[in-house]
């Protein structure tokens, strides 16, 4: 193989392609998700997410430039979403952290009927799911990118979700971290005022302490009742898809908590 000299002129850049930095792609306004789409218009607080700067893949990257601009979002906090004109008047569920997005491509081909609203940070995992929902020709999925806080307060009406879906969130194993731990009293409490009443909202963990933490949250929340009659843990639902992160961990031992408190 034949090497560069080094000082032969290297090619510019095709402005029109995403270009890869420190690890991530980064995309031209509109052909792909901003790195801060809410930019510091909006007060800085405790985070329960980090974005992770892993390397997009061509596969990614070319459903992200063909997808993005019909089915692909950013949480800019700057207007209210009309889901009703976004998903064609279906009801919407929330999937707050969807990974690869394998388990939300399977639960949209399973129910067509339903529209899912995906919230992710992770720019390719949005990638892949906008390619698994392209070649499936799965209208019914939207990949938003940013703080799923921002959304809800943001950009979201009363009563406007039909369902929330949190699935293995950040743990925060560390004492000092829990602080950062998505389910708490004050998210639900927002969560609330965007869900139906009716409204289910499902949350799935294979780190015991956190699951002992939701059960004690949500029981203790006003605007939530358990739909399991003794109080406790849900058998996991046919619907939610075995995911490869949870065969890995149900793998070494882990126990797998599912919960669903539905909107009083």
């Amino acid at each position: 193989m034949s090497e560069q000299p080094e000082n032969t002129p290297r090619p510019a850049a095709d402005p029109a392609q995403p270009v890869a930095q420190r690890g991530s792609r980064r995309f031209a306004p509109g052909e792909g998700p901003l790195p801060d789409p809410a930019g510091s218009h909006h007060e800085r607080r405790i985070r329960s997410f980090q974005p992770r700067r892993s390397r997009v893949t061509t596969g990614q990257a070319e459903a992200m430039l063909k997808r993005w601009p019909d089915w692909g979002l950013d949480i800019d906090g700057k207007s209210v979403l009309d889901l009703g004109e976004m998903f064609d008047g279906l009801p919407v569920v929330l999937e707050i952290g969807f990974g690869m997005g394998e388990a939300t491509a399977q639960m949209a081909a399973a129910d067509p009927g339903t529209g899912i609203l995906a919230v992710d940070v992770h720019t390719p995992g949005q990638g892949n799911l906008l390619g698994l929902a392209d070649r499936n020709g799965l209208t019914n999925v939207r990949v938003a990118n940013g703080d799923a806080i921002i959304l809800l307060r943001e950009m979201l009406a009363p009563d406007a979700l039909d369902g929330c879906r949190v699935y293995f969130p950040d743990p925060w194993p560390k004492a000092r971290h829990h602080k950062r731990r998505l389910i708490q009293p004050e998210f639900l409490t927002l969560l609330a005022t965007r869900m139906k009443p009716g409204a289910v909202l499902h949350c799935a963990t294979d780190w015991e302490e956190y699951a002992e933490q939701m059960l004690e949250v949500l029981s203790a929340h006003p605007d939530f009742e358990n739909t399991q009659a003794d109080g406790g843990y849900t058998p996991r639902p046919s619907f939610r898809p075995l995911t490869r992160f949870e065969g890995q961990g149900l793998d070494k031992g882990h126990v797998v908590h599912d919960l669903l408190f539905r909107r009083k």
